[in-house]
């Protein structure tokens, strides 16, 4: 027995000329785009470029310089009072010992001509400063020891401080700071605090009536209080 053939059923075409044309189309507009900014690459900037306004200029002006440069404007040096290893009171060629108080001075060199006689020399391991130099040296200390209270102990600032008015010395090696301690009122060369072995100021007075009494560090002295 014998089956007829299925029936054959035509399915229309859809047309898709127009999506075609539309693609073509687009293609097209985004090459000339392209082509165009392929040939004037001064008027397309790159695509990470942030845009700018055409009437907007550069400023001329220059970065303020941090805080620290603004103060110092350089590292200190001996113009500022740094002392190199090996100066003595006699050295004049040194600003930290020529800029010191001549009475002050006068002294010192009386006490090294006597101790160079018990081998001892006077070494100077701080003498006048600058402000800046003195500036220096407390933000150094408030670094070190944490807080400006207790960096107050060691260093005082440049509105106070005896070294920047060239009142003050610091004595060293320790055998010469030791032998002055103990002979330094004949040429009324007092240390000042007892924290400060090294630390020694003019005292007239105490040629004839000994040293004062010494302060337990710089914050007990009413010269350091604002």
């Amino acid at each position: 027995m014998t089956r007829p053939p299925p029936s054959v059923r035509t399915t229309p075409r859809r047309t898709r000329t127009p999506l075609v044309v539309g693609a073509a189309a687009v293609v097209a507009a985004i090459s000339a785009a392209l082509g165009h900014a392929l040939l004037n690459p001064s008027q397309a900037p790159p695509p990470w470029a942030s845009p700018r306004s055409p009437s907007a200029a550069p400023s001329q002006e220059p970065a303020p310089l941090p805080p620290l440069h603004r103060e110092l404007r350089g590292t200190p040096g001996e113009a500022d009072g740094v002392v190199p290893d090996g100066v003595t009171v006699l050295d004049d060629g040194i600003p930290a010992v020529a800029n010191l108080d001549a009475n002050l001075l006068e002294a010192l060199r009386r006490a090294a001509r006597d101790g160079a006689e018990d081998g001892v020399e006077l070494v100077v391991n701080s003498g006048w400063r600058s402000p800046e130099y003195q500036n220096e040296l407390l933000r150094k200390a408030v670094a070190r020891y944490g807080s400006e209270a207790e960096a107050a102990r060691w260093v005082a600032t440049a509105k106070t401080s005896p070294h920047v008015s060239g009142d003050a010395v610091d004595i060293g090696p320790a055998d010469a700071a030791e032998w002055l301690s103990e002979h330094g009122a004949r040429y009324g060369l007092c240390r000042i605090y007892r924290n400060e072995p090294w630390h020694y100021e003019l005292r007239t007075e105490a040629i004839d009536r000994g040293c004062p009494r010494r302060y337990a560090d710089p914050t007990q002295d009413p010269r350091m209080r604002p």
